[in-house]
């Protein structure tokens, strides 16, 4: 892997993505989009991980972010990915899902590969790091994130998400607090 996407400043904040493996449409179902808020809010309680801005789209995250604490931001978001995939997996099973069997499949194979013995792989490998250097990057990306549900067509407005920081921008309720 390229060092071009490693986080080598811990703790500057970052323009991240976190997409699901074979670009599975996970995040359609209204409980594995809270699973992901959950977590992030344990993140942001227990690790020190600030959340600048962030969208939870249908097979993957973007995430401006920083950590705080003393865990580095590589630490926080291995930590996250890590439990989150064992969450994914737990829901698919336990909730009512009829793409199970074709999910849990995809999963299981895009696990053969990995050195470890892991019977699934959740979340492709990386997370695309890019170090927020510059007001001007930082508001390029900004704009990008809140605005990828409507390019997608899920909304026409990207406060309109309910899985985006754009309604914290726009001064509406929001299930993750964020550092604006």
């Amino acid at each position: 892997m390229s060092d071009k996407y490693l986080i080598s400043d811990q703790f500057a904040p970052h323009f991240l993505t976190m997409t699901i493996v074979d670009w599975i449409d996970v995040f359609s179902r209204s409980n594995q989009k809270m699973a992901i808020v959950d977590s992030l809010k344990y993140c942001q309680k227990n690790k020190g991980l600030t959340i600048l801005t962030y969208v939870i789209m249908p097979n993957h995250i973007h995430i401006i972010c920083r950590a705080d604490g003393k865990v580095g931001l590589s630490g926080i978001i291995r930590d996250f990915k890590s439990y989150t995939a064992k969450q994914i997996i737990k829901l698919i099973r336990k909730e009512p899902e009829s793409r199970r069997k074709w999910m849990l499949d995809a999963f299981s194979k895009a696990a053969k590969h990995l050195k470890k013995d892991t019977k699934y792989q959740v979340w492709q490998s990386g997370n695309h790091a890019l170090e927020i250097q510059t007001p001007k990057f930082f508001k390029e990306k900004l704009r990008y994130i809140h605005n990828n549900p409507v390019e997608e067509m899920l909304v026409s407005y990207p406060e309109d998400y309910l899985f985006s920081s754009a309604r914290n921008y726009a001064g509406l309720e929001n299930y993750l607090d964020i550092e604006m």
